[in-house]
């Protein structure tokens, strides 16, 4: 007797680990967002989920470093959603920002753009909004301020705690 199961639609669990190096799989929850490949999550309390991933998403084409995982990207946005939560300005900023995004992306939205070039493209339309200004140079000091981040980009910290980089480092000349 020959068994003959049929296909159901979606992924498999095979097809799913099987892709799971090809990008960030963001599973959306109630209240929170989760990388199960990474093992990070990110509760939201003001903001929709949905809103943080596009965020994260967001935050990754304006500053893209390949070789940051998301979790970093989380937990640079992460102060929007906080600051949501105190001032109901910030949320609406955000989430009409977002939504602006998604619509202007069509059908599956901002994150269902599968092009960098494409995402780019938006957010260069929006450069000089409120909404873009705020997540951007929020990112600058959310992003690169975080120790765990320095690593990944060769940067050693501060000095002056080691001496200072007159002895460590300041004549080094091996780039030449």
């Amino acid at each position: 007797m020959v068994t003959i199961y049929e296909r159901k639609p979606g992924l498999s669990r095979r097809e799913l680990l099987k892709r799971g190096g090809a990008g960030a799989l963001l599973v959306i929850t109630g209240s929170a967002i989760i990388s199960p490949e990474h093992a990070w999550g990110l509760e939201t309390s003001a903001l929709k989920p949905e809103t943080m991933a596009t965020l994260i998403q967001v935050a990754r084409d304006i500053y893209p470093h390949d070789q940051v995982p998301d979790k970093y990207y989380a937990v640079a946005v992460k102060g929007h959603d906080e600051m949501a939560a105190k001032d109901p300005a910030h949320k609406e900023l955000i989430e009409k920002g977002i939504a602006g995004l998604d619509k202007k992306a069509g059908k599956g939205g901002y994150r269902g753009l599968g092009w960098e070039e494409q995402r780019v493209a938006l957010l260069t339309e929006m450069e000089k909004t409120p909404f873009f200004q705020a997540v951007r140079g929020g990112l600058v000091v959310s992003l690169y301020n975080q120790k765990e981040v320095w690593p990944i980009f060769g940067y050693e910290g501060e000095s002056y705690s080691k001496g200072g980089y007159i002895a460590r480092g300041f004549n080094d000349i091996e780039w030449l």
